[in-house]
């Protein structure tokens, strides 16, 4: 495997996860279960030790574990989790989760406290609504804090009873100082989401999926929407779904490098726009 040329990455969205979540994770995608609705081969279906080691090779610099809260009681496990890879690991972006629960806004804030720089909302497997009143209290801790959070609210690849950006929208007008990374740039509702990031200087957009072969064959980018793509070129983050994705990594930054909107663009969305946000 030879490193990528001529760019560190900064991958802010990939999966590191305790194994038995991580089995029940590719255990669902080798069903082809409702939330994915087509097979979806696991690329990277090895230990920890060997997936880091991927990363590694491929000259990724920095990257999270994105662990996500499906069930009340989880939240505060998994973020114990994540404290522990973040210290291990010293490429790990140290991130966190919550779930809407009673001593949600405490835990949330003990993950602020002690290093967080990054959360991670699943809306689609979460289940639960963005406005849910369990919450209340927490999106406040990270407006204060500042502290970027990787929501994935869009309705692809599958919608969810709470997914979409009408949501995200709402969630935007009562906590307008919310620094949010929409993952994979919102799809299929790729226009909405870019007119919600160029409204709202805070919101920025991750690539996690986005320009694939794999997504555009059922969910292709609308290509008059490039000029707003390069517009927002300094809150597009490079993101890749590692281990869970069904083709190489590789292709996953040629097909941003392949856009053609310039090498600064691309230096930006890879590296320098994550390294902003998130001080690295």
């Amino acid at each position: 495997m030879e490193p990528l040329p001529d760019a560190p990455i900064i991958d802010v969205h990939t999966h590191f996860m305790p194994q038995r979540v991580l089995d029940k994770v590719w255990a669902y995608f080798d069903s082809a279960g409702p939330l994915t609705g087509r097979p979806w081969p696991i690329t990277y279906r090895t230990d920890e030790g060997e997936r880091l080691a991927t990363l590694r090779a491929l000259g990724v610099r920095a990257f999270p574990s994105l662990n996500y809260a499906h069930r009340p009681g989880m939240a505060q496990w998994l973020n114990d989790w994540s404290t522990d890879f973040a210290a291990r690991v010293p490429e790990a972006i140290h991130s966190a989760t919550f779930y809407p629960e009673p001593g949600a806004a405490e835990y949330t804030q003990a993950a602020v406290d002690t290093g967080a720089r990054i959360f991670k909302v699943h809306v689609q497997v979460g289940d639960y609504p963005l406005d849910d009143p369990r919450l209340d209290d927490v999106w406040p801790v990270l407006e204060r804090s500042r502290t970027p959070i990787v929501m994935h609210a869009g309705n692809g690849p599958a919608p969810g009873r709470f997914t979409g950006p009408a949501a995200v929208r709402d969630l935007l007008e009562r906590h307008p100082r919310l620094v949010l990374v929409i993952a994979h740039m919102g799809m299929p509702d790729y226009g909405d989401f870019l007119d919600i990031a160029r409204a709202h200087p805070d919101v920025h957009l991750d690539t996690t999926m986005a320009f694939t072969d794999f997504t555009e064959a059922l969910t292709p980018f609308p290509t008059d929407r490039l000029d707003d793509l390069a517009e927002l070129g300094d809150r597009v983050l490079f993101g890749s779904d590692f281990p869970n994705i069904p083709y190489r990594y590789e292709h996953a930054v040629q097909v941003i490098t392949d856009l053609g909107l310039g090498d600064d663009w691309t230096r930006a969305v890879l590296h320098d726009n994550a390294a902003r946000l998130l001080g690295e």
